[in-house]
């Protein structure tokens, strides 16, 4: 027992703001307590009622998603991921999070504890962590801050997913200048778990144990949730200790026992200590479970002297868990976590008032509601003012006529300059610092695949799983590029050989309180929601990331899409590199295609004119859905040797990196002449809804049958040849011949460039 009473600042609206609530917000905490709230209530309600925790400024929106469907096992926010049925009495838990402020600032852990927090979420769950993705942007390479970010990003998840044991086997890279005072980092993990043996992060059973389990207890991390929900400054590096600090060997011993418990029944509920730590933890399993708690906390191992119970309770270090077990079963509970070298100590119990109580040494510091702090309970709900950006008009009234089209002498430079663009060019660099083969379940990992195919051992499927989005298409047509993350990440799917099944979401986007970004987050979601009821691909829940805005402005509004797809028979994962000379080279589009000078929004305008303006890409949902369709088809008929989706740099670039993904081999290529369409639209016009796939001159009659009454069009544009080259005509006007060499060169050697001798 203390000696004396814990003596707490007083609290004041002004200490209310300092924490990030506003005037009104303060209001409603006094008049729901009834009286002016401790230190401790404060910042529990700071944090629970931050955008990070409580969605106020996105639940609204949020709700207009797609979140139901016949293989979705649990509603999307109902726990900790998303749970997808997958047949054979097996079920993929998985989900993306942002890490985007604390890797601003302490690029290395912010990265890394990205990380390890989404394979908590997923393990927590009850599911084994399979494979890890992530999705980076940054500013321009030739910005030496840039560098030194993705540098410390990447080492961060290379050694905490190393570490960990669980492969990276897929991502993406974007440089812009919009993300150079705010880069972004989403992580996304994905796991396997038997139907039926998930856990719930819910709280149940009045008289049942509250243990915390994993590592101790220190001050790194506090206030990460509102730190995650205000723009970063010049005093956001004054913030580091926000930015929590990561064990990847912990985490790895937390996996096993965790897994160990759930399998010996010993857990009735559990949860992620992530944002707002033992707050989150204790408030939202008291809320699912319509219980409450009573919590201890002296009892709670610490690693710093003098911790206050505001601390401990706002706390975000790694690795610990919170979990509810029956009494009777809390020694094997204990001997579990003591087995693996892990703290197990119980700090209080569940009740069924609904209220979560906090004690220090027998004094009550906080007592508070738990239904009235969380998501979809009492936390506040917000419709801000939204209105059309006015930069619209100017980005819309771009004419192309301005600018001089591409010429037979010309092309063959442009082409290699794209492939040398940070944006196209090979992430090797990125990629070969993180362990992609670990546990041997990889088939296909980063390279020469549109998607990641990871096999589940003891069947014949495979997971086929990706992260995509294109934040300069959002920018210039919120809604049609929302449509186009998910099109283009489950068309990555598809050519991978799998089925889309479901979506989690990472929506990274400025400060909700200017209305210019709120029309466009309402918009994107719009368009996100339109293609996933398009495709049949539900979400499952995700992640918003408001305020990725710097003193030099907000970044590209930026959805990251994370696409689940599954495999029936892992025979029928495909690749993008030619396979035999003498095959036909096709391109996929929907029966009404068109070319069109669709340059809005490209690479090629970006990179080769510095111009970021147009509108979004070309795109019809149902064509989009016809086409994917189609090349499944294809593909379970064993009739598709290669396929590659038509995105950045458009299908010169396409066609370019299927002959650096296939050594020994090259293409002749025909593109119909179009009147009226520009020779630069033909050749890098980022038009969706395009595949280009080869097959065997033995098998093009048989495709053609396959595809016969469909609304989609079939080309043959080419031809693989034994030759390593890349030659390419425009109606019967040859516009480059470039040899295979050539093209790797410009494909490869443009990022590690920028840290050769760094």
């Amino acid at each position: 027992m203390a000696e004396t009473l814990l003596q707490e600042p007083e609290v004041t609206l002004e200490l209310a703001r300092q924490h990030g609530l506003t005037d009104e917000e303060y209001g409603w905490i006094v008049e729901k307590l009834g009286r002016t709230p401790t230190f401790t209530e404060l910042g529990i309600y700071a944090v629970m009622w931050s955008e990070h925790c409580s969605y106020k400024n996105s639940i609204a929106v949020l709700k207009t998603l797609p979140r139901e469907g016949p293989a979705l096992l649990v509603a999307a926010g109902e726990e900790n991921a998303g749970l997808v049925d997958i047949g054979d009495g097996l079920a993929v838990a998985f989900k993306i999070e942002s890490h985007n402020h604390p890797s601003a600032v302490e690029p290395y852990q912010g990265a890394a504890t990205g990380v390890g927090g989404i394979h908590r979420d997923i393990f927590t769950m009850g599911a084994r962590p399979i494979c890890a993705l992530n999705s980076l942007r940054f500013g321009p390479l030739d910005n030496p801050r840039v560098r030194y970010l993705l540098d410390g990003v990447v080492r961060g998840i290379g050694d905490y997913g190393n570490a960990f044991g669980v492969p990276t086997v897929a991502g993406e890279v974007y440089f812009d200048k919009a993300y150079e005072g705010n880069p972004l980092v989403n992580a996304m993990s994905v796991g396997i778990v038997r139907v039926g043996q998930t856990v719930s992060a819910a709280a149940r059973g009045k008289g049942n144990l509250v243990y915390i389990v994993g590592s101790a207890t220190g001050r790194d991390g506090i206030h990460g949730a509102t730190f995650a929900s205000e723009e970063i400054s010049e005093e956001s590096e004054a913030k580091r200790p926000s930015v929590q600090v990561g064990d990847p060997f912990a985490e790895k011993l937390l996996l096993e026992a965790t897994l160990e418990a759930i399998q010996k029944g010993l857990v009735v509920g559990m949860q992620d200590m992530g944002a707002a730590g033992l707050t989150c933890s204790s408030c939202e399993m008291s809320a699912r479970g319509k219980s409450g708690m009573v919590l201890h906390l002296e009892r709670v191992p610490v690693r710093e002297a003098d911790m206050t119970p505001y601390e401990i309770m706002l706390s975000e270090s790694q690795e610990r868990m919170l979990v509810v077990c029956e009494p009777d079963k809390a020694a094997a509970l204990e001997e579990v976590f003591r087995k693996w070298d892990l703290h197990a100590a119980c700090i209080g119990q569940v009740t069924d008032d609904g209220h979560v109580r906090v004690y220090w040494h027998g004094q009550l510091v906080a007592d508070v509601e738990a239904e009235h702090l969380v998501l979809g309970g009492g936390a506040p709900v917000y419709h801000r003012e939204a209105q059309r950006p006015a930069y619209l008009d100017h980005t819309l009234a771009f004419d192309l006529a301005t600018l001089p089209d591409v010429s037979p002498k010309t092309a063959g430079s442009v082409l290699l300059q794209l492939l040398s663009s940070p944006n196209i060019a090979s992430k090797r660099w990125v990629f070969e610092q993180y362990d992609t083969m670990v546990r041997t379940n990889t088939v296909v990992g980063p390279g020469p695949s549109d998607a990641a195919v990871v096999r589940i051992k003891g069947t014949q499927k495979a997971l086929v799983v990706k992260v995509d989005g294109n934040g300069r298409y959002v920018y210039l047509n919120p809604r049609r590029g929302g449509q186009i993350a998910v099109c283009e990440a489950a068309r990555n799917v598809v050519c991978a050989g799998g089925r889309p099944l479901a979506i989690t979401n990472c929506l990274n986007f400025g400060n909700p309180y200017k209305p210019e970004v709120y029309w466009t987050f309402k918009e994107a979601v719009a368009g996100i929601g339109e293609a996933c009821r398009a495709l049949g691909t539900p979400v499952t829940g995700g992640n918003v990331s408001f305020y990725n805005e710097s003193p030099e402005g907000a970044i590209f509004p930026t959805p990251t899409i994370g696409m689940l797809g599954l495999l029936e028979e892992v025979c029928w994962a495909t690749t993008a590199n030619f396979k035999q000379p003498g095959d036909v080279i096709f391109l996929l589009t929907p029966a009404a295609w068109l070319h069109r000078n669709d340059l809005g929004g490209s690479e090629y305008l970006a990179y080769v004119h510095g111009i970021t303006a147009g509108d979004a890409p070309h795109l019809e949902l149902a064509e989009e859905k016809a086409v994917q369709e189609a090349l499944l088809t294809l593909i379970r008929a064993g009739l598709v040797q290669s396929a590659h989706d038509v995105s950045d740099g458009g299908l010169a670039v396409c066609l370019a990196e299927c002959v650096i993904f296939s050594p020994g081999l090259g293409a002749t290529v025909r593109i119909p002449d179009a009147a009226a369409v520009r020779r630069d639209a033909l050749l890098f016009g980022e038009a969706q809804s395009r595949i280009v796939f080869t097959t065997s001159a033995a098998s093009s009659a048989e495709v053609y049958r396959l595809l016969q009454g469909r609304p989609v069009q079939l080309v043959p544009i080419g031809t693989v040849e034994a030759s390593e080259r890349l030659v390419m005509y425009v109606g019967e006007t040859q516009v480059l011949d470039l040899e295979r060499a050539q093209l790797e060169q410009a494909y490869e050697a443009a990022i590690p460039a920028w840290f050769q001798g760094a």
